[in-house]
């Protein structure tokens, strides 16, 4: 998509910083010249959740890294990690190491809140996440996180959390949010999520010049009887624009549909 935000800077791969939303929390980050896909849930049936858009078969290709946030089996989905492979990179949360190279991941990177690594010409930092990382029903292994990606462009990837003070100017001069805004079923369940207001209200703490909503409009449960794309599915992004533009009145909104691109 084109707006008076797009900056394409070239380089030896073309355009070198744009967002891919792929549905529910995977977005392909492509930034200078490093592919980098987060959280990838890439499977039409996950337990009890069945998709109900298509699936961007083309952000599985030349992926450089996986950033994982947190052990939830909606944002680490083993089937989807297995669709990419087993020698891509990951980077994982301090403590989750041990759960993906049984799997037969080999190349894994812990990182805990505040360190990080260089991916080409990118560094990659863990940042605090509120929200909880076990993996049902096992208690937690690792904490949840978010990421910064640092390059040419700055960009956030929130993860899954909930609001917490030090979101105010967590990642300075801020190019792009992606903002978790919602979930896969009727209500956000128990605690440590963003709704539309609580996202707006990030954005308004995090100030980037671009805010993504991501994590709505992706999944929903089996159990429902979906015969007709349900409310939840299409409403959080609206009533995130509204309150973004109340909240955050100086920063641009950007709504994706799946599969949908961003140049910055």
């Amino acid at each position: 998509m084109t707006s008076p935000y797009d900056r394409g800077v070239e380089g030896a791969g073309g355009t070198t910083a744009e967002v891919r939303w792929v549905g529910h929390s995977t977005v392909l980050i492509s930034l200078d010249g490093v592919r980098l896909l987060t959280d990838p849930l890439l499977r039409v049936l996950v337990a009890h959740l069945r998709r109900r858009v298509p699936i961007d078969r083309s952000a599985l290709r030349g992926v450089d890294a996986v950033l994982l946030s947190h052990a939830h089996h909606d944002h680490l989905d083993l089937g989807s990690l297995q669709r990419i492979g087993r020698t891509t990179s990951l980077v994982v949360p301090r403590g989750l190491g041990s759960l993906l190279h049984r799997q037969g991941f080999r190349d894994v990177h812990e990182l805990a809140v505040g360190e990080g690594l260089e991916i080409g010409s990118v560094r990659v930092e863990a940042t605090f996440a509120a929200h909880d990382g076990s993996r049902p029903p096992y208690p937690a292994r690792a904490p949840a996180v978010g990421y910064a990606v640092l390059g040419s462009r700055r960009i956030y990837f929130a993860g899954d959390t909930d609001l917490f003070p030090e979101m105010d100017g967590l990642v300075p001069d801020l190019d792009l949010a992606l903002i978790p805004i919602w979930g896969w079923g009727p209500s956000l369940g128990r605690g440590g999520h963003l709704d539309p207001d609580g996202a707006a209200e990030a954005v308004a703490l995090l100030r980037p010049r671009i805010a993504v909503p991501i994590h709505w409009g992706t999944y929903a449960p089996l159990y429902l009887g979906l015969r007709a794309v349900p409310a939840y599915l299409a409403e959080p992004q609206a009533a995130f624009s509204a309150a973004a533009a109340r909240c955050a009145p100086d920063v641009a909104v950007r709504v994706l549909t799946p599969g949908e691109t961003l140049a910055l």
